[in-house]
């Protein structure tokens, strides 16, 4: 297996970080190829601004979009020259330049792992077309594998839900973790980016709305990257720890009452899958068919569809712990049957060996 990527660390600034050329990393050889920028970040933040509201941009404009905020010229030349050297091609994820002209370059040797959304971006043409001239897809859960559908009415053929595969942690130390943090009374646990459209913004108004509604016990902790900005009401009950070392967040989950997932873009939520291993109930945005999909068929958690009905969640979890224990262990079950890495590396390994037979047919 080689890896062909860019020489950016950052995903927002898309700027040369580390050098171009190969390298051997992890017993694998690295290619790194440099970006590119257009230049025309005015044109790009209009049609941004477009696609935000939810306006349809021509394909003129669909193209300038996808070159407006990075492009890899010498990846997209290596997979002209190379993609036939390659069993497959597998690109993720879906709304990238790399994903986009990698599709165009490798055709019937690419396999898009989309982490596909239902959102403004997933509906543009230019995507239609590379997942049906992508020659597999892979998706992470059955209703992205739907959306994809109702996107792509022509979606390639060779296509499987795979899932995604999580680490199991050795070990868990909740104890230690609140003490490590000071955190001294019970909390609920958000993880992930503190933005709009991860849901953070909504999770706070209803979180305020539910303290105001009784006496629950509960903190909001919260890690990742972002601003929280909590409302003034209730910013001493929303406890920032910042970006958490990749060791600390089994045990951060481990110490949680439960685990909240207010984001409706998921196409598959290892929040979800890392909570109930440590073995703790979650509580979902019903909105997310993913995350709902998931508490479905596990059992493993509670969804909400507004603010009165994460409020009783919230109740749930303060007044039926022993409840609330037994769905985090159904969780746990799910996780450990489904997805973990030598599950979901069979499913993979099924998938390329039907993909490689077609090929070369």
């Amino acid at each position: 297996m080689e890896i062909l990527t860019t020489c950016a660390r950052n995903h927002f600034s898309w700027e040369n970080e580390f050098e171009p050329g190969a390298f051997e990393e992890a017993g694998m050889t690295v290619h790194r190829f440099s970006t590119v920028s257009s230049g025309r970040h005015l044109l790009t933040r209009e049609l941004e601004m477009k696609l935000q509201r939810g306006d349809r941009l021509s394909p003129a404009e669909e193209v300038a979009w996808v070159n407006g905020r990075l492009r890899v010229p010498d990846l997209y030349l290596r997979l002209l020259a190379t993609a036939l050297d390659y069993d497959a091609v597998v690109l993720s994820p879906y709304l990238f330049w790399t994903t986009i002209y990698g599709v165009a370059a490798s055709l019937e040797r690419a396999i898009i792992m989309p982490c596909l959304h239902d959102e403004s971006y997933a509906w543009l043409s230019i995507v239609k077309e590379s997942l049906s001239l992508a020659g597999g897809v892979w998706f992470l859960s059955e209703p992205e594998h739907q959306l994809a559908h109702r996107v792509a009415p022509s979606l390639s053929p060779h296509h499987d839900v795979v899932g995604a595969a999580v680490d199991v942690p050795e070990h868990y130390d909740p104890s230690g973790f609140r003490a490590r943090h000071g955190l001294t009374r019970p909390f609920v646990f958000y993880a992930g980016r503190r933005e709009e459209g991860k849901g953070w913004t909504q999770l706070l108004g209803a979180f305020e709305r539910a303290l105001s509604a009784g006496d629950l016990p509960f903190d909001l902790v919260t890690s990742g990257v972002g601003e929280p900005n909590p409302p003034a009401a209730i910013a001493d009950r929303v406890v920032d720890l910042g970006f958490l070392a990749a060791a600390e967040m089994p045990s951060a989950f481990a110490a949680a009452t439960a685990v909240v997932q207010p984001s409706t873009n998921e196409s598959f939520s290892r929040v979800l899958m890392e909570s109930w291993l440590a073995s703790t109930p979650v509580i979902a945005n019903a909105m997310g068919e993913v995350v709902a999909w998931h508490c479905e068929r596990s059992g493993g958690g509670l969804t909400y569809s507004d603010e009165l009905e994460f409020s009783e969640c919230l109740r749930f979890m303060a007044t039926a712990p022993a409840v609330a224990d037994r769905l985090a262990q159904m969780g746990r079950e799910y996780v450990l049957s489904n997805y973990t890495w030598e599950l979901v590396l069979d499913r993979m390994e099924s998938s390329l060996e039907r993909f490689a037979e077609g090929s070369r047919e």
